[in-house]
């Protein structure tokens, strides 16, 4: 059943679950205190590092980082995406997952899932019937059980083979024109997309075909062909193999070690042929933010593999700035370079799979990739090549989320140019950063500040305690603070307002998919120095003080300007002195 799961049973469904009951069942926990410990099932230890707080229905690894709520614990643990481990737990409490009307929309999705099954169908048998499609594939190393696999298929070459099998009724001709597998030109005329073509279905996670890849078998171009955006393909979003990638996982294993990403179809398909995998393939586009997001829960770590060409490096730049600021969390990030000319499946079918898992151990991390790659464009060997160095890092470095990952960057970087790390990170707060070399990564979400901030501290106690935020949607002037965090703060207050009893876990399920809210967990990693009993008073002189700074600091860079001020900031500058009670300073001596 699709349409989306409301909001308010999440939220009640966290509240309910026993995260205890829920990890305990897979993991062997042992009582320390008010918490509970065991050795961490997503990376190997000899000294239990992992913690499970039934108070705040949360976990956490201190070893390697990764935390969550009890439905990310399924996420992970069961390599489940988001809606099964909703569905999961929601079995285990014995309750059934609503779903929001959306009749029209679920059923034209619906419609379109089955013709896509059923144009999937046509194809397959028409692969049987086609030696031409069949010696193709035979030719390029493909063999039957592997097609068999990914249900590779044929479309014939024919203008319309898909229209005269399902295009039925001029409703099935409209939905063969929404699904993406027939076009109607100018003209009116309506005739297959895919035509003459070895056919690779593309699925979602479950399994579902979503979309086609169409390699051509003659001189016709382009060689390769992809399904136009539909209401349930998004290029952006979706991965070819994810689905086999998923089934590739064994239940209660946990996510597999490392997940290759690749380019072609062909590549996915030869490398699971030789055993190699899981693997997926980006379709014709450079990886995006939600394709990385979609990565980093399936495995512990991330290969982009590109062949080495000048194309391929750029590919892999463009997917390293992707992913900068997932960088230094849960999942290891790494990029291999092929030899000039090879593909994974060139390489595989031409050295065999030892030979390429040989040169897969060869991939390097994200920091080691991104500094090489700077340093191939200036000379360090003077002032001028070492300066330019940090003007290419800067915004790189910016992406990056505070902590442990950056900080380490920072000191690999100033060890090359000669400086000391304080003297570097100076450099770098001080210096305006430039756009970056390529500008199709999404622009990320403002780093958050340091760790003293009031801004992050008020969001810790919120977090640790939510029951200390009812009521304080309205302090007067926090919706004009413009801190990095603030809105986050903003949003996470009005989520208490609407929900007085909404527990830590449903906080975080909340903002899972927030730029800012996805890293919340990183909050909860130690206790906050205020107990239940203050965290409310504390938490409102923390907003008022916030509050009050912004205002001071507001209030200097206008008294800065003040011969300058148009109306409007006149206007801003009377209003900040009222509200702090103050008249001195006043551009007009009044």
């Amino acid at each position: 059943m699709s349409g989306r799961i409301p909001q308010s049973f999440i939220d009640d469904l966290i509240a309910r679950a026993d995260i205890v009951e829920v990890v305990g069942n897979r993991v062997t926990l042992t009582r320390a205190g008010r918490e509970y410990k065991a050795p961490c099932p997503f990376h190997d230890e000899k000294t239990p590092s992992f913690t499970v707080s039934p108070q705040k229905g949360f976990y956490h690894c201190f070893g390697c980082g990764a935390h969550g709520t009890a439905i990310g614990f399924l996420m992970n643990y069961e390599n489940l995406d988001f809606v099964d481990a909703v569905e999961a737990l929601a079995e285990m409490l014995g309750v059934e997952v609503p779903r929001e009307a959306q009749p029209e929309r679920d059923s034209a999705a619906s419609g379109l899932y089955e013709l896509l099954a059923e144009a999937n169908r046509i194809y397959r048998a028409a692969l049987k019937d086609s030696s031409r499609a069949i010696d193709y594939l035979g030719n390029r190393g493909l063999d039957g059980p592997t097609a068999a696999q990914f249900t590779v298929g044929y479309a014939p070459d024919s203008w319309d083979t898909l229209l005269r099998r399902l295009g039925t009724s001029d409703a099935r001709r409209r939905q063969l024109i929404e699904a993406g597998l027939v076009i109607k030109n100018d003209k009116g005329q309506e005739y297959d997309r895919f035509r003459d073509r070895i056919m690779f279905p593309i699925r979602d996670p479950r399994g579902r075909v979503i979309g086609f890849g169409g390699r051509v078998l003659g001189d016709g171009g382009p060689k390769y062909l992809n399904s136009p955006e539909t209401p349930i393909f998004h290029k952006g979003q979706a991965l070819y193999g994810v689905h086999e990638a998923r089934r590739a996982a064994s239940p209660g294993a946990g996510r597999p070690r490392d997940i290759l990403v690749v380019e072609g179809y062909l590549d996915v398909a030869s490398l699971a042929q030789h055993g190699i995998g899981p693997a997926v393939a980006t379709l014709g586009t450079a990886t995006t933010v939600e394709h990385v997001r979609r990565l980093t829960r399936m495995a512990e770590r991330i290969i982009f593999c590109f062949d080495g060409d000048r194309a391929g490096r750029a590919a892999a730049w463009r997917a390293l700035e992707t992913a900068l600021p997932q960088a230094g969390g849960t999942v290891e990030l790494k990029f291999l370079l092929l030899p000039d000319g090879e593909d994974p499946d060139s390489l595989v079918r031409s050295r065999g799979a030892g030979s390429f898992l040989e040169l897969k151990e060869t991939a390097v991390p994200l920091s080691d990739f991104l500094l090489g790659e700077l340093r191939e464009q200036v000379d360090l060997s003077n002032a001028d090549g070492r300066s330019r160095l940090v003007s290419l890092a800067q915004p790189l470095l910016g992406r990056l989320p505070d902590g442990v990952y950056r900080e380490l960057l920072v000191r690999q970087l100033a060890e090359g140019i000669g400086l000391s790390p304080e003297s570097l990170e100076r450099v770098l707060v001080a210096r305006p950063a430039t756009p970056p070399p390529y500008g199709q990564a999404e622009a990320p979400a403002a780093r958050s500040r340091p760790r003293g901030t009031l801004v992050r501290r008020a969001i810790g106690l919120l977090l640790n305690y939510p029951v200390a935020g009812a009521g304080l949607t309205d302090v007067d002037g926090l919706a004009e603070v413009k801190q990095p965090g603030a809105r986050l703060l903003r949003q996470l207050l009005e989520a208490v307002a609407q929900n007085p009893d909404i527990t830590t876990a449903g906080l975080l399920e909340r903002f899972r998919n927030d730029p800012e809210g996805r890293h919340l967990g990183r909050l909860l990693e130690s206790e906050p120095l205020d107990g239940a009993e203050a965290a409310s008073q504390v938490l409102t002189e923390n907003l008022e003080r916030l509050v009050s700074d912004d205002r001071q600091s507001r209030l200097a860079t206008l008294l800065a300007r003040a011969q300058e001020l148009d109306p409007g900031e006149r206007a801003q500058l009377a209003t900040l002195q009222r509200a702090l009670g103050s008249g001195a300073g006043n551009p007009d001596g009044a």
